[in-house]
């Protein structure tokens, strides 16, 4: 381009500024608040379909190591507390609906609004990590780790000593809570009005943390899971051992047992003497339809039970009779794997959208936003929800397997 065409390009675009009024929310290079809210709403979906497929990665590995070890995944989730997925699940539903409103309010230029539905929404966020932490906390002093550094004992299931891991995960949100505590003090004092509005919603959201950690301290406490699973893996072990210590005649004492128990159920639903005949009956190699009959009602007989006879396979569906054998590191660490790699993430999630939340709030405080200017809210609202949506497929796939 030559100096002259550079000048002349220089000049039509200084002239385009100053044939256009612009406000201060509009950005130079757009004509119109319409342009650049499109132009937002197209970044932020390929931000979110780049996300998709970020997540659709672990969900493909999640997919393809349970296939290869459904057991495992069904026992270790035992290991899970349901109750405190389920609240998280709970509080971030609730998160998306304040996250919704705040759209709405910033629309409407509801100022007052808005920041108590961003508020909100960062309180559900902090609640959820301080659920988190709890139980990621249980689980490191459990031996429940990934592969590698998995050291879970039935025997023995909580180690004695060992570092508070609860209290390293609390002591970022602790500083954070005396950060904005003191920030808030001495914004009163200097009579600095709009860094103490800042300040007094991030206590309450800092607090937050520690109603999660209260909230799933509780629930925690009162849950059985984790005694179930041990007795699980107990009562398995157990007969493991005695396995070992017997011959195979006890083994089929008990199958002749079982299967006299299954006959005798047989016969009561049955009248006896009815099945008696047809028991006599099928004897004859040519009635095979009495045969087939019999064959059918037994199959009816041990679905009912709870197990499932195909052919020479036994298949039981009660969570009981899963073997003891998937506790070891390399079975239960692949799922431990999983389950700390796509938690983790959509826990770091969390944090960048705490970030954003914040960042929100404090312009939401100055009135930045309005109905021509709602751009941002929206955006992050648009990642809300995403980051809701994909723990919504977690809570299902790690922790309601069985």
């Amino acid at each position: 381009m030559s100096t002259l065409e550079a000048d002349s390009a220089t000049d039509a675009h200084g002239a385009h500024d100053h044939d256009h009024d612009h406000p201060s929310y509009l950005a130079h290079h757009f004509d119109t608040p319409e342009q650049q809210f499109d132009s937002g709403k197209l970044g932020i979906w390929i931000f979110l379909v780049t996300e998709v497929l970020f997540f659709g990665g672990m969900f493909c590995a999640y997919a393809i190591f349970r296939m290869l070890r459904p057991e495992v995944f069904e026992g270790c989730s035992q290991f899970l507390n349901t109750k405190l997925g389920a609240i998280n699940t709970g509080v971030l539903l609730f998160s998306s609906l304040t996250m919704a409103w705040a759209v709405r309010c910033s629309q409407t230029e509801n100022h007052k609004g808005l920041t108590a539905l961003i508020a909100t929404t960062l309180s559900c966020a902090m609640v959820f990590l301080g659920v988190k932490a709890i139980e990621y906390s249980h689980k490191f002093h459990m031996g429940l780790l990934p592969a590698g550094l998995f050291s879970y004992d039935p025997a023995h299931p909580h180690h004695e000593g060992g570092p508070n891991y609860l209290a390293w995960i609390c002591a970022p949100f602790a500083i954070a809570l005396i950060g904005v505590v003191i920030w808030y003090v001495v914004s009163k004092v200097r009579d600095k009005q709009f860094q103490a509005a800042v300040a007094l919603p991030l206590i309450v959201v800092c607090a937050s943390f520690f109603g999660g950690v209260g909230l799933g301290t509780i629930l925690e406490s009162g849950d059985s899971t984790e005694a179930h699973a041990s007795e699980t893996g107990d009562h398995a072990g157990e007969s493991h051992v005695a396995a070992d210590g017997h011959d195979h005649a006890d083994h089929a004492d008990e199958a002749d047992h079982a299967e006299g128990e299954s006959l005798a159920t047989l016969e009561n639903e049955i009248s006896g003497a009815d099945y008696g005949v047809r028991e006599r009956l099928a004897t004859d190699a040519t009635n095979t339809g009495i045969q087939n009959e019999l064959s059918a009602i037994e199959r009816q007989s041990a679905m009912a039970s709870g197990s499932a006879i195909v052919g020479q396979y036994e298949i039981d569906a009660t969570i009981d009779s899963v073997p003891s054998e998937f506790l070891t590191p390399s079975r239960a660490g692949v799922f431990f794997s999983i389950y700390y790699c796509m938690t983790g993430v959509h826990a770091i999630h969390i944090l960048a959208g705490i970030g954003v939340l914040v960042w929100l709030l404090v312009r939401s405080i100055r009135q930045d936003f309005n109905h021509n200017y709602f751009g941002p809210v929206d955006y992050v609202g648009l990642y809300w929800h995403l980051v809701d949506l994909i723990w919504i497929y977690l809570f299902p796939l790690l922790y309601l397997i069985r």
